[in-house]
């Protein structure tokens, strides 16, 4: 295996890992925001506020798009393992 075909296999493995990480990294830094926000504008410190609301967006995003993640990594994982001769031989 060249070090070509590792850079390739290591791109490849990073812009799936960030588009399949993206909806739940956005959504749980814009909640944030948005939870900071209403904190600081009412003075309200608890902690819970903010770290409650955040779970819970998370977990309903990767239940919704539990689907959807599946089926990317699927293709993916048919796709490299379609592949692995090349970077084996």
């Amino acid at each position: 295996m060249t070090p070509d075909m590792v850079s390739e296999l290591l791109r490849q493995l990073m812009k799936e890992s960030l588009i399949l990480s993206a909806p739940i990294l956005i959504a749980a830094s814009l909640l944030s925001f948005v939870l900071s926000l209403l904190q600081t504008l009412t003075s309200l410190q608890e902690q819970s506020l903010t770290t409650v609301p955040r779970l819970a967006i998370v977990a309903g995003i990767l239940l919704v798009g539990m689907p959807w993640f599946l089926e990317r990594m699927a293709k993916y994982t048919v796709a490299l393992m379609a592949d692995l001769h090349r970077y084996l031989g």
